[in-house]
């Protein structure tokens, strides 16, 4: 037991803080398995009161944490290398819902669909959905500033959130606000995105969406990845916002169609693609039509459209489970998360192929093709050295092709510790002492998600005498 673990349990009971090694397997790694780590401890606070009085605890023993949601995270941004794990997921309350100013206020651990499911009622629902929205909860949400398919037309977390309230490292209890017309830096807009490395969210104000009057969705397959690359730009070059523009090639397809998601896609197309339009009744039969038909025109073999509300969920049951579906390809899954621009989009997806012919690796491709945010995945055996090994080297040329490409390492997964050997190739050195020094105004003691996201080797500032960073 450590020094730390008495006084946790005094705060939370002993119900509520894990230190065996038994207890403590199952927070190893988040949803990407190859990656694990183990922490010292576990400690879960139910109360707003509590979660402020574990973080200042931690502050008084200078212990570093890691914050943790549901653990559906794709970067290792969670994971507590041999330090407190602080989980968020018993603070699950909607604290208040109102259908007239369209917001809602939640702690942490609410759950993303149970937020919607909530608000459906009123007619509204909460835009980002994760494709984990039915596990991934609010505050991870936050951290990561998640996206998911509509966030194309509908934005990502940051476009979404008013309001937090945010236990400092320190236990300072802050608010950041995002006022129509608030004054000074938008420090809520830092927050939003930070992994965890600037602080814990105690509470949340987010906005809430009206329902569309009418949703169409369409699935078009092709027989080529190119053509389907090639409607994704003739569809947005045509000034057509869909709500959700998705791409899977055929080994996504494949794995999809031999789980419990099965949902109906041709099995030997190349890739389709799933359209989803939505807004006003009036005129979307017009947009619907012309989305088929620039579909068709750059190729696509056939366009279905959903005719009812559980077929379109059966659409949308198979993209967002692809990722699950993998499993029975593989034990292991690397999920990478990089973005292009949509105009290279067809010639990144030949170089990824090219890449894993040449390592003998499965790719399977299923992306966010509406703003060129590409999810690469391998199933893949981690045990096997060689193939675990061809594996990481295929995905590092994937990583190193789309930045070459003008592109960037995550859209929606963040650093964590999967992408932290690229930030180098992405930043410069004094790009990376501006993020150091940001972090220093949250938590100068770097307390918060230790050895995330910013490489520290590479931060000038944070290798001077500790006085000099105004530190004891």
């Amino acid at each position: 037991m450590t020094p730390l673990g008495p006084e946790l349990r005094r705060i939370v009971g002993d119900a509520h803080v894990l230190e065996r090694a038994s207890q403590l397997l199952a927070y190893r790694s988040d949803a990407l398995p190859g990656l694990r780590r183990a922490p010292a401890l576990a400690v879960f606070p139910g109360a707003r009161d509590e979660l402020i009085a574990v973080v200042r605890a931690l502050a008084a023993h200078g212990a570093p944490f890691v914050a943790r949601g549901a653990g559906t995270g794709l970067s290792g941004g969670a994971l507590a290398d041999g330090v407190t794990l602080l989980g968020l997921h018993r603070l699950k309350r909607i604290l208040a819902l109102d259908p007239e100013a369209r917001t809602a206020t939640v702690e942490p651990g609410v759950v993303n669909a149970l937020l919607t499911r909530a608000a459906a009622p009123h007619g509204l629902h909460y835009a980002p959905d994760p494709s984990s929205q039915a596990a991934c909860t609010i505050g991870g949400n936050v951290a990561e500033n998640a996206g998911g398919p509509h966030c194309l037309k509908y934005g990502v977390t940051l476009d979404h959130v008013l309001r937090a309230t945010v236990v400092l490292p320190d236990g300072e209890v802050v608010i950041l606000d995002r006022g129509d017309e608030a004054p000074g830096y938008d420090l809520l807009g830092a927050f939003i995105g930070s992994e965890g490395c600037f602080g814990v969210v105690a509470d949340v104000t987010v906005r809430l969406t009206p329902d569309p009057e009418r949703v169409i969705t369409l699935l078009a397959d092709f027989t080529t990845v190119r053509a389907a690359a090639d409607a994704t730009s003739r569809i947005i070059a045509a000034g057509i916002l869909p709500a959700a523009l998705e791409l899977m090639d055929r080994p996504t397809i494949e794995a999809v169609e031999s789980s419990i998601y099965a949902a109906g896609y041709p099995r030997d197309a190349a890739a389709v693609l799933l359209v989803e339009v939505d807004g006003a009744a009036a005129g979307l039969d017009d947009d619907a039509a012309a989305v088929e038909a620039l579909c068709r025109a750059a190729g696509a073999r056939g366009v279905r459209t959903a005719t009812d509300p559980a077929e379109r969920a059966r659409l949308w049951q198979g993209r967002k489970k692809a990722f699950g579906a993998m499993g029975r390809v593989a034990p292991h899954l690397v999920v990478q998360d990089a973005v292009v621009p949509r105009t290279r989009l067809a010639e990144l997806l030949d170089t990824i192929a090219a890449i894993g012919a040449r390592h003998r690796v499965r790719i399977c491709n299923v992306f966010h093709a509406g703003d060129g945010n590409l999810h690469p995945n391998i199933p893949y055996d981690a045990h096997d050295a060689d193939e675990a090994a061809r594996v990481h080297a295929a995905m590092g040329e994937v990583m190193a092709a789309c930045i070459a490409a003008g592109g960037t390492i995550t859209g929606e997964h963040g650093v964590g510790l999967d992408k932290l050997p690229y930030m180098e190739r992405l930043f410069t050195a004094d790009t990376l002492d501006a993020m150091c020094a940001l972090r220093d105004v949250f938590d100068p003691a770097r307390r918060a998600n230790p050895g995330k996201v910013v490489p520290v080797h590479s931060c000038r500032e944070w290798h001077a005498a500790p006085a000099a960073r105004g530190l004891p």
